[in-house]
């Protein structure tokens, strides 16, 4: 484990800089993302008063390298828990670097710890660099998803 990674907790005060770089990465991983108005309020203050949701600067070296939000849950059918990757952000000049890995180590071990049954992520379809990435902890595809996007009325 390297020293010079660690993952920070996520202050209150310090919303305008994670917006920015949640910004950058759902662009990252969407060219058409657009940060509504509702993205815009809401999406800090409901990963910050999420019960259960950790959300953390991945630091190298003291730098902001990136940013994790993680959690547990409880099933929604049965009595267990069940922990979540919900996003997991480098930035680009800190990749190939072994930050994201030593990073994902840091908060698979904090997931681990907590008794839950299993541990899921969703990867963007496409993004074979992120199935490659999470495939080297072990994680393989179980499923697909589907959306149907309307717009508001």
């Amino acid at each position: 484990m390297h020293e010079r990674v660690q993952l920070l907790p996520v202050a209150d005060s310090e919303a305008p800089e994670f917006l920015a770089m949640a910004a950058a990465y759902f662009r990252e991983l969407n060219p058409n993302f657009v940060a509504s108005a509702d993205w815009q309020s809401g999406f800090f203050s409901g990963v910050k008063n999420s019960p259960g949701t950790y959300a953390r600067w991945i630091h190298c070296d003291g730098e902001r390298a990136g940013f994790a939000i993680y959690g547990i849950e409880g099933h929604r059918f049965l009595p267990r828990k069940t922990a979540w990757v919900y996003e997991f952000y480098v930035q680009p000049r800190f990749r190939r670097s072994g930050v994201g890995r030593e990073a994902a180590e840091q908060m698979l071990d904090v997931l681990r710890m907590s008794g839950s049954s299993k541990i899921q992520l969703e990867i963007t379809s496409g993004n074979a660099a992120a199935a490659a990435f999470w495939a080297r902890f072990g994680f393989g595809k179980v499923s697909e998803r589907h959306v149907l996007h309307q717009r508001p009325k």
